[in-house]
């Protein structure tokens, strides 16, 4: 028994660094009924390991003003998490640092439609709600790059920037 307990010791510490990692919560992403886009950003959230459930909804607006985004802050599709909304195309990754700091805020915003941004690297928006429609067979050119910011919407709706890509 005296033997086993330096062996113990000696895989605690081993571990000691290790950060035990807790299972990320879910997601609802909330899209216009037809949104192409809106379902490659739920893609990026699962790969970069959220659970997620897609909910299509024929009133976005209603979605928006149930989760308090401000109206400068709106894109197309709206997500919930840990009990904060989720804006637009932000990164997992902006997601994943929300989480981790828990500012005292309703949520993260990347308003309009970046081109690049998660979702937004291959698209070629020509609907009224800004979805990707298919192009003609063969033919798929990946869009420019812009950058762009990730906004944290305090609990008066004031914005600040978070990320910057």
């Amino acid at each position: 028994m005296l033997k086993a307990i330096p062996l113990l010791l000696a895989l605690l510490a081993a571990n000691a660094g290790a950060e035990p990692t807790a299972p990320l919560p879910s997601v609802e992403v909330f899209t216009p009924t037809v949104c192409l886009t809106c379902i490659e950003w739920a893609e990026h959230l699962r790969q970069n390991g959220f659970p997620v459930k897609v909910t299509p909804t024929a009133d976005m607006d209603a979605v928006k003003r149930r989760l308090k985004v401000p109206k400068d802050m709106e894109s197309v599709p709206s997500a919930l998490v840990a009990g904060y909304f989720v804006e637009g195309h932000v990164p997992a990754e902006d997601i994943k640092l929300l989480l981790i700091e828990k500012p005292r805020a309703l949520g993260l915003a990347v308003p309009g439609l970046p081109q690049g941004a998660p979702g937004r690297e291959f698209s070629n928006p020509t609907c009224e709600t800004a979805c990707t429609m298919l192009d003609k067979e063969g033919i798929e050119q990946p869009v420019r790059r812009e950058f762009f910011e990730t906004f944290l919407v305090d609990r008066k709706g004031k914005s600040s920037r978070f990320a910057r890509h």
